[in-house]
């Protein structure tokens, strides 16, 4: 069957969403996404306080006219903050609602009444299938070329086989950064693309200068993935600090991870200490650099606004690539 793009289904005028970055999306970003024609995503997660985010959200709509005003939320009880940020993107009326890492159930049900699309990062056909059966409005396909925590499947897999399978849209979420790219992955039968690794070096990030030259700088071919920052494989620049701790996680954690009993609590830790490091990294000079980024920085060439960006990857402008 037939299904609808993800400009109609958010009323925008292309099927991209900028996707959500955690510590680089802020509001000035979602703003000039918004009003160059695309759907963007923020994580709730970039913002300490509930009264923070509320601004922001606010800041955003009175900034914008378009309807493709989304936030992600981590529905995992690793984040003990999803009930106040569920209820306030409920009581403000945000157009989606991107789930990652857990059930999206009460999301789903909360949302729906609202008229709030929700869009669910899947991985795999059987998760895929099991929130469509919730009341999804949408999956993301994240395939293994996304940054960050990324799929195993290629494109070429996910794409068809949810398709196959579901009867809501399949956005897909990784390694597109041209034009060309995009027009492949539609061909393959996607309702729209999820793009985020090539909004890093935009003049609108507060991310350090040095971040955002990394993604000029680095290419697809320097993208490792590392258990140190989350327990979990996740993509990052393979800068001389990356090289010199290593990938991987130490024996202590590793025999610590099998143990039933410590297991949530060494997650957890490990989580934190990750996220500060990641923290420290994005917005200021250090030479304990650990960038997350995915392959498609392949395509970053020059560090441009928001609108240049999104004009390439609309016109695929090769002044601009």
């Amino acid at each position: 069957m037939s299904k609808i793009h993800i400009n109609k289904l958010l009323g925008v005028k292309h099927s991209i969403i900028m996707a959500p970055m955690f510590l680089v999306t802020n509001t000035k970003m979602m703003i000039e996404a918004m009003n160059s024609g695309i759907a963007a995503c923020i994580p709730a997660l970039n913002y300490r306080t509930d009264e923070q985010f509320r601004e922001a959200i606010k800041e955003i709509r009175s900034n914008t006219t378009s309807k493709g005003l989304g936030i992600n939320l981590i529905v995992n009880k690793s984040n003990i903050k999803v009930r106040q940020q569920l209820k306030t993107c409920v009581e403000l009326g945000v157009d989606f609602i991107i789930t990652s890492l857990g059930s999206p159930k009460e999301v789903i049900e909360q949302c729906k009444p609202k008229g709030i699309k929700v869009f669910c990062d899947v991985v795999e056909e059987k998760y895929a299938k099991k929130v469509e059966e919730l009341g999804a409005d949408a999956v993301i396909a994240v395939n293994c070329n996304a940054g960050g925590h990324a799929g195993k499947l290629t494109p070429e897999e996910i794409i068809p086989l949810l398709n196959k399978h579901c009867n809501i849209p399949v956005i897909s979420a990784g390694g597109i950064g041209t034009k060309d790219g995009i027009d492949t992955i539609m061909s393959l039968g996607a309702a729209g693309l999820s793009i985020g690794s090539p909004f890093i070096a935009c003049e609108e990030a507060h991310i350090s200068k040095e971040y955002k030259q990394a993604c000029v700088d680095y290419g697809k071919e320097d993208i490792v993935y590392t258990t140190k920052i989350s327990g979990t494989p996740c993509t990052v620049i393979n800068t001389p600090y990356v090289q010199k701790i290593g990938t991987k996680q130490s024996e202590i954690e590793r025999i610590l991870n099998k143990n039933k009993k410590l297991k949530k609590w060494v997650k957890m830790i490990r989580f934190s200490i990750g996220m500060k490091a990641t923290k420290n990294a994005a917005k200021k000079a250090t030479y304990k650099t650990v960038w997350v980024a995915g392959p498609s920085i392949e395509y970053t060439k020059s560090i441009l606004p928001i609108s240049a960006i999104i004009n390439r990857l609309i016109t695929d402008d090769s002044d601009q690539i």
